[in-house]
């Protein structure tokens, strides 16, 4: 596969994957913490908003082809 075509899948995937991850945390944290204290929405959002990288550089990775390139 061409690595302009490789770049271009992984940048539809990665905006995908932002979007529906965004959506996915906020409607578990409205379910699930409205009568959390305060630090509990902080670790919860802290944890969350990192956690979407593992993902993301699984796509990076794919889209910078194999190795010895």
């Amino acid at each position: 596969m061409p690595v302009r075509l490789r770049k271009f899948i992984g940048t539809i995937l990665i905006i995908v994957l932002v979007l529906v991850y965004a959506l996915v945390a906020n409607t578990i944290a409205v379910a699930t913490l409205g009568n959390a204290p305060w630090w509990g929405h902080l670790l919860y959002f802290l944890l969350t908003g990192l956690l979407w990288i593992l993902p993301a550089m699984v796509i990076i990775k794919w889209m910078a082809g194999p190795r010895g390139q």
